[in-house]
């Protein structure tokens, strides 16, 4: 089932690139943008692969929504002088900064202008180096120069044909490709089974970690939580790595803030959400779910995160469900996460299935770190329950080790 949803959906991604589209990702390509401020990164909506080479250039400073202006090479009063608050602390405040990635990358400085040649597959984000805002809002007129690899700088793109096109064009061909050479890959079984492979491979900022002694009455209730979910033949499967502290309707606000996307439930459904929303000029970021056991019942809530349409082959997922206690008035969540880094042959039927990154540590702390990035935790701790899942298999045989701890995350 899950082969035939993902050939149907990559079928549809593809009948819905363009011929033109796919003319203008093969050629050079000139983008404008403006960045400032107000947010912390401008995702330019640039896919960028292996041997691309990137030419950014600032063509003028200039204030977006105030009177004044600041200049890159020199500290604006707007703005923290604090450098170690800095994203980049080792580059000017107010300085031009990009990332190849949307977690977890190293801001790189680009200041007048920079050219990047890209070693693995990347997504280009740009910022202003500063630690937040004040009474003004400075930004930068950007170009952004790609020149894919073995491309022709002289090569033009095809008259009557917009930036916004050719962006999306060029993102497609991409996406697509990546996908494509996931699912190939572990069709055959050269999948890499370690962190990092993979597109959307996790990537986390250090968690905030208290150190502080959980309650009593909590720890027993975490004691007695199950170690492992089940599929529907009652095999065990994923460990139970993390637990969220909060009401349902904050959990869902949370998760949402944190860029988490409520995964469909029905392959039928995915393959109309799919058409409709590629010929909408969207992104479909729901890819179908399993349906996992615990408590006796099926998960209420799946979730995931990847990148557009590579997700078929590559995302970060868990399953939640609503424990059947309370602590302190609030409800307890229970998830199990792991990150899919390809397909694989399912060892009881032989059919093709996701893989999972046997680091499961790697996924339970993603998604503790992606709340927290996004202002959404109080605090977060982990905790050792008796007996905990150290080493063991999934549902479908394949192998996974663990520290044993649940990541224990409140919200505000």
């Amino acid at each position: 089932m899950v082969r035939h949803c993902i050939f149907a959906l990559l079928t549809i991604l593809l009948m819905s690139a363009s011929p033109l589209q796919a003319q203008a990702s093969s050629s050079t390509q000139d983008f404008n943008f403006q960045v400032s401020a107000s947010q912390p990164w401008t995702d330019t909506g640039l896919d960028l692969q292996t041997g691309d080479t990137v030419e950014i250039k600032e063509l003028a400073a200039e204030t977006l929504s105030a009177p004044s202006a600041a200049a890159s090479s020199a500290p604006s009063p707007c703005y923290s002088s604090d450098a170690s608050s800095l994203p980049l602390p080792s580059a000017p405040a107010v300085a031009l900064i990009a990332r190849l990635h949307a977690q977890g990358a190293s801001p790189i400085l680009v200041g007048k202008q920079a050219t990047l040649h890209i070693e693995e597959p990347s997504h280009l984000f740009l910022g202003l180096n500063v630690a937040g805002g004040g009474g003004c809002i400075a930004g930068f007129n950007i170009t952004v120069h790609k020149i894919p690899a073995g491309g022709n700088a002289s090569t033009s793109a095809p008259a009557n044909t917009s930036s916004s096109e050719q962006n999306r064009g060029q993102q497609l061909k991409s996406e697509l490709a990546g996908a494509a050479q996931i699912f190939m890959a572990g069709q055959f079984g050269m999948g890499k089974s370690e962190s990092g492979s993979g597109s959307g491979a996790t990537s986390t900022a250090p968690l905030q970690v208290s150190t502080a002694s959980l309650d009593g009455d909590l720890r027993k209730n975490l004691d007695s939580l199950p170690r492992r979910v089940n599929d529907q033949f009652q095999n065990l499967g994923d460990m139970v790595n993390f637990v969220i502290v909060g009401q349902q309707k904050d959990v869902q606000a949370a998760l949402d803030a944190a860029s988490w996307h409520v995964a469909d439930t029905e392959n039928k459904k995915a393959v109309l959400n799919a058409i409709e929303e590629t010929y909408e000029n969207k992104d479909y970021l729901q890819m179908p779910m399993s349906t996992l056991y615990l408590f006796g019942r099926k998960q209420d809530f799946g979730y995931e995160m990847a990148e557009p349409i590579a997700m078929v082959a590559s995302r970060h997922h868990f399953r939640i469900w609503k424990a059947p206690f309370i602590w302190k008035g609030q409800e307890v969540w229970v998830g199990a996460g792991t990150h899919d880094i390809g397909f694989a042959k399912d060892k009881r039927n032989n059919s093709v299935t996701h893989k999972i990154d046997p680091a499961v540590d790697g996924e339970r702390d993603n998604i503790g770190s992606s709340l927290q990035k996004a202002n959404q935790v109080k605090s977060v701790s982990y905790y050792l329950p008796p007996n905990p899942v150290q080493d063991a298999k999934n549902a479908t045989g394949d192998g996974y080790h663990s520290d044993g701890r649940l990541l224990v995350i409140f919200l505000h």
